[in-house]
């Protein structure tokens, strides 16, 4: 999968992008804040209908704009392409086209483009709560595996109208409707629970590999999928904990509670990590992330990577250059303020590459 163009109006502080794109290494230099990270974003969206970093789409629509739009023709094979759009209205639902096609869900879209973005914001999977590593578990599994984003959908609909009926009286909560959500959630979260453990097994050593190769030491690292559904069923740890949960007025057991344990030496690398181990660990996760991706998915993922070399030491930027500059990455974006971490990567490849300048959100290319 490559993306060939790139069009976008009115995207943060984009006001108007049309650019032709290497099917190899895009680079895009500029100072902070000039909109190096905004189009990464905007190519995130088109394969997520989502924002890598704003969860609200009304604050991705540039400040004096009423309507965003981003359009993607993307190289397939044989010869086929595919052409994605979306626009984003303000107090309206945001549409997206598959060649001019309304999807009738958005989730039908997950996975059709595969694609990892690696940027500062994912040091929130080791520092931030566990909703931020269920996502990271989530988003992966969503792109190869459509019946279990289908399964995550309905076991949060029956988990919010489980915590609807916990919000009344004990009096007033109709013990059948209960059980009915009750079974629903021990149903499609058994699915969820099997396969996240599933995943965590195969992707460990793929992670251990590469946080080695980057790191070049012995650290040890390891993940341990958290979940009370190790500990007994599930339809009976619903059953047993229904007073607390009406007292509480929440579901207190359950996969939503899930956590994915990130160890270094082990010991948890929130409390002990430094920044630099902190970086490889995250930049480690989503490069084993890409690889697991191509496996699974039969297709080489889009890589965007959004000023990862801050904060990194000489040998591990070195590591991560030799594994990106590889034949095993497709088409690659990266974003710098430093253009000698860029000249690094394109020295080690011999694969076509373009640059652009990104100044006030006006993007060129430069020619070399």
């Amino acid at each position: 999968m490559v993306l060939q163009q790139l069009s976008i109006l009115n995207f943060k502080n984009l006001e108007q992008v049309d650019i032709e794109l290497s099917p190899k290494i895009n680079c895009f230099i500029g100072n902070n804040g000039m909109g190096k990270t905004n189009l990464l974003d905007a190519v995130y969206y088109l394969s997520f209908c989502k924002s890598h970093i704003n969860p609200v789409d009304s604050q991705i629509i540039r400040h004096d704009a009423d309507v965003c739009m981003i359009q993607g023709r993307y190289y397939v094979s044989n010869r086929q392409t595919e052409e994605i759009y979306c626009a984003i209205r303000r107090h309206q639902k945001k549409q997206f086209k598959r060649n001019k096609k309304d999807y009738d869900r958005l989730s039908d879209h997950i996975g059709f483009i595969p694609l990892v973005m690696i940027s500062p914001a994912d040091n929130e999977i080791i520092l931030g709560g566990s909703d931020e590593r269920r996502r990271f578990v989530d988003m992966v599994i969503s792109q190869f595996d459509k019946e279990y984003m289908n399964a995550l959908i309905r076991y949060n609909n029956a988990l919010q109208q489980r915590n609807a009926l916990l919000k009344n009286e004990p009096s007033q909560i109709d013990p059948t409707l209960l059980d009915l959500w009750e079974a629903q959630m021990v149903e499609e979260g058994q699915s969820i629970f099997e396969k996240r453990n599933a995943f965590v097994k195969q992707f460990i050593p793929i992670f251990d590999l590469i946080y080695k190769q980057i790191s070049r030491s012995g650290e040890s690292v390891s993940l341990e999928y958290v979940s009370q559904l190790h500990a007994s069923d599930f339809a009976r740890q619903l059953k047993a904990g229904r007073q607390r949960d009406m007292i509480l007025g929440h579901s207190t057991m359950g996969v939503h509670r899930d956590d994915l344990e990130m160890l270094l030496e082990g010991y948890p690398i929130r409390r002990v990590g430094s920044q630099g181990q902190n970086k490889t660990f995250f930049v480690s996760l989503k490069l084993a992330q890409f690889r697991f991706l191509r496996v699974m998915s039969h297709t080489t993922p889009i890589l965007l990577l959004d000023d990862i070399f801050d904060r990194l030491d000489t040998s591990r930027v070195e590591e991560i250059v030799k594994l990106v500059s590889s034949s095993d990455f497709g088409q690659i974006f990266i974003s710098d303020t430093n253009r000698e971490s860029l000249d690094e990567i394109l020295s080690a490849t011999d694969h076509d590459y373009h640059i652009y300048k990104v100044e006030n959100g006006d993007i060129s290319r430069v020619f070399e």
